[in-house]
This record gives structure tokens, sequence and C-alpha cells, in this order.
């Protein structure tokens, strides 16, 4: 290809000058928005929750310590992914999540600490989160009248709901028991939220967005209740 004489490509007033052309800035919330509207990063959420959910099946013998450490880095990183995710919806639905991201990573942080390594604490912290996490998750899938698959993002935020019930009501009296109780809810919710982090890829597929290119409008995207 030719260029018209006199002039080079990218030529421009800055350029008579000697000065190199400044290179177009990055928006970091721009960036959080792309991702947080991918449905890897969203796969990748799921995972956060389906891994420690095996772990603790598998390993039902666990210490309260490790036990906690397992619970406490998944509700860490749970508030991470829920963090990014919260910039690919309208800036106007973005309080809630958050609030719910910063609950996770106050969770994870209490499950840490070595003064509330009892089963009470731990049943407590989890139970709680689990619960206002699918409250919130419910309310904003009931909200967003233009959410695909609406209605499995509201199922997940049912289960989330079920869950934190459930870890609040029965009260375990071992470490076992609640390492079984744990691990069971975690991994039918790591399931759940794979199946909602497909059924956005499958959405942005007709949409005719590819995994690369995710700054379309968002969607409200909810995320699943951990």
């Amino acid at each position: 290809m030719t260029t018209p004489q006199g002039s080079s490509p990218g030529a421009g007033p800055e350029d008579m000058t000697g000065r190199a052309p400044t290179p177009p800035s990055v928006d970091p919330a721009d960036q959080l928005a792309r991702l947080g509207r991918s449905w890897t990063w969203l796969m990748g959420a799921a995972m956060a929750t389906l891994v420690p959910g095996i772990l603790a099946l598998v390993w039902p013998d666990v210490t309260l310590h490790v036990l906690a450490v397992l619970i406490g880095l998944y509700l860490l990183v749970t508030g991470v992914f829920r963090f990014v995710a919260v910039f690919g919806r309208d800036s106007g639905d973005r309080v809630p999540g958050l609030i719910v991201a910063l609950l996770c990573v106050l969770g994870g942080v209490l499950c840490l600490r070595n003064p509330l390594q009892t089963i009470a604490a731990l049943s407590l912290i989890v139970g709680a989160v689990w619960l206002v996490s699918g409250i919130v998750t419910l309310y904003s899938a009931i909200a967003t009248k233009n959410m695909p698959h609406r209605g499995i993002v509201m199922a997940v935020a049912a289960l989330g709901i079920v869950a934190g019930i459930v870890v609040l009501a029965l009260p375990a009296e071992s470490a076992r028991t609640l390492t079984r109780l744990l691990g069971l809810w975690l991994v039918l919710m790591g399931l759940a939220e794979a199946a909602v982090a497909l059924a956005w890829r499958s959405a942005l597929r007709r949409a005719g967005i590819t995994a690369h290119d995710t700054s379309g409008p968002a969607t409200g995207r909810t995320g699943a209740a951990h």
C-alpha cells in the first residue's frame, strides 16, 4: 500500500515538532468492566467456589484451623471476583454488588483470625455471608428486567439463601460435620455458578460478542450467591 506523498502514517501536529505521539490513555474502570463482563471471569469465580468444596469433601478429617484458612481464602478470592464483576454492570446497580464484595472480604479476614477459629464462629460467618449475598443477588435479579438467563441467576441466589439458612440453623458439633456441610454447599453453588457462566457465554455468542470483545453494554449481571 502506498501513502500520499508528503505525509507519513500517523503524522500530525505533534510529529512535526519531533515529539512522539502521546499513547491513548487506559481507563482502569473500563478495563475492569471488560473483564467483569467476560464469561471466563465468571467461570473463574465458579471454580473459586467449586475447588474448596471438592477439597472439603475429599478431605473430611481436616482440622478446624485448616478449614478456617480454606474458607477464609475462598471468601477473599470470591470478594475479588465479585468486586471486578461489579464493574461489568450499569453504574446505578453497583452498590449492592460492592457491599457483597466487601462482606466477602470481611468474612475472609475474620475466618483467618485465630481467635475466631471455633465451629460456631466459622458457621456464623459463612452462613451470614451466604445469606446476605443470596438476598442481594436475588434482589438484583428481580430488579434487572433485561438480564440474560434471569431464571438461572435467581435459582443460584435462592440456593445461596438456603445454604446460609441451613448453616446458621443447623449447628455442627464437630469440625468433620462442618467440613462436610460446607463442602457440599460449596460444590452445589460452584456447579450452579458454572451454569451461570456458560449461560452468559451463550448470551454473548448470540449477541455476536467474542470473549476478547466484551465492551458492549452492561447487562446487570449479578453473579452467583456465595
